[in-house]
């Protein structure tokens, strides 16, 4: 098809053909921003966890052994002294007195993770008494947003 001299602009095919492409693009790159969204907003529930890990492991060590009995956030902040009244994204947060697991249980994030719980689990070595923590996951917590150490 010949265009005369005069005339300029795209054809109907190609403006379809552009806007089929910028379909497909946003149709990969949706799921995938909120997937980088929940992982995000996730972290601040990781953080939260590790500091509490970090006043056990000082409570445990100070206290000869003994894992401190903190069942409910408002213990946490008595017994361990770190502050967990700003989060809102963790409804939930309490240390097993038995054996020394934190447990978190998700909130105000998003409806797949909301209600979930995030496990942090500590073990003891042998030879030298260090503790180290292992991430775990309730069983409605997708495996997609579990930490990777």
């Amino acid at each position: 098809m010949l265009r005369k001299r005069g005339e300029k602009g795209f054809t109907l095919i190609e403006l379809l053909i552009v806007i089929a492409i910028i379909g497909i693009l946003a149709a990969i790159a949706i799921p995938m921003y909120r997937t980088q969204t929940i992982k995000a907003k996730m972290t601040e529930v990781t953080n939260a966890m590790s500091n509490v890990a970090s006043a056990v492991t000082a409570y445990y060590q100070d206290q000869d052994g003994t894992w401190p009995d903190c069942p409910a956030k408002t213990d946490i902040t008595n017994s361990l002294g770190v502050s967990l009244a700003a989060l809102d994204r963790v409804s939930a947060m309490g240390v097993t007195k038995a054996t020394g697991v934190i447990t978190a249980t998700v909130a105000n994030i998003d409806s797949s993770v909301n209600g979930q719980d995030l496990i942090l689990t500590p073990s003891i070595n042998a030879t030298d008494s260090s503790i180290q923590w292992q991430w775990s996951k309730g069983a409605g917590m997708p495996a997609a947003y579990l930490p990777k150490r």
